[in-house]
């Protein structure tokens, strides 16, 4: 069975439904992990996904912030939730296939504007939640599964448009790049996104203060796909829906994706 798995910090699922609509119209994924949903479950738009097929939810929300969701029109059953740095935020959800594979959405925290973890408690919170999430990966090694979400780390040079001038910027800087290997090597995980397309820059997200993104192009690859090594010899297809960018009242972010033999 193949199965297209994407990713899309949606940025308020409920202001967004119609392009939620149209991707999954459009692109049919098997599965749709949302990040940034902005609302209570009890406020969670089901009708329209069920219309299309996609019976199937498992999801945390908050009012107003943060949430995430697993929508599927393929079997899936709750497989729980973690809470970082016991803030009780809607951050993370899992789902389990019938296959046994475990599918975790995250929605790691942006760090606000300064990269000083004295100075900035939002970027202290975003470093000691990698932390706990490298040392849960570490502890505990997955296989079988697959991690995607707005990891809001652009780890490599060519995940941003300026590397050099963006070294002092939150979600470039050295310390979290750095946290953010080291997370991804204590659980094994391979970046499916880089492992299909290893060369050249790549971006999921663009600034809203940007008056013409496309022209000016300045993005960052904020949102991945990941997999244990197992999955990941079973992996392809992967891609960024870069032109949802230019929707009518876009998110911010846009569909990542990838596919695999499960």
């Amino acid at each position: 069975m193949t199965l297209k798995i994407c990713t899309w910090n949606i940025n308020s699922v409920r202001l967004r439904e119609p392009s939620v609509l149209r991707f999954l119209r459009e692109a049919a994924p098997d599965v749709l992990c949302l990040q940034e949903i902005k609302t209570p479950l009890e406020h969670f738009p089901r009708e329209g996904l069920r219309a299309l097929g996609y019976e199937h939810v498992v999801a945390r929300g908050q009012k107003s912030y943060n949430g995430v969701a697993i929508i599927s029109r393929v079997e899936i059953e709750d497989a729980g939730q973690r809470d970082f740095c016991a803030k009780g935020d809607a951050r993370h959800v899992a789902a389990r296939l019938a296959s046994g594979t475990v599918i975790h959405n995250l929605y790691i925290p942006a760090g606000g504007d300064i990269p000083d973890p004295v100075a900035n408690p939002k970027f202290r919170h975003k470093l000691d939640f990698l932390e706990e999430l490298r040392a849960w990966f570490g502890a505990e090694r997955p296989h079988a599964s697959i991690l995607v979400g707005d990891l809001n780390i652009a780890p490599r040079p060519d995940d941003v448009w300026n590397h050099k001038q963006l070294l002092r910027i939150v979600s470039h800087t050295p310390v979290e790049t750095e946290a953010m290997e080291a997370m991804r090597a204590a659980g094994g995980w391979v970046d499916i996104t880089r492992a299909h397309i290893p060369d050249g820059r790549l971006y999921s997200w663009w600034s809203y203060r940007s008056p013409d993104w496309n022209a000016a192009d300045k993005g960052r690859r904020l949102d991945h796909v990941w997999a244990t090594p197992d999955l990941a010899m079973r992996s392809g297809g992967s891609g960024i829906a870069r032109h949802v960018r230019g929707w009518e009242q876009p998110s911010d972010h846009v569909p990542v994706f990838a596919e695999f033999e499960i």
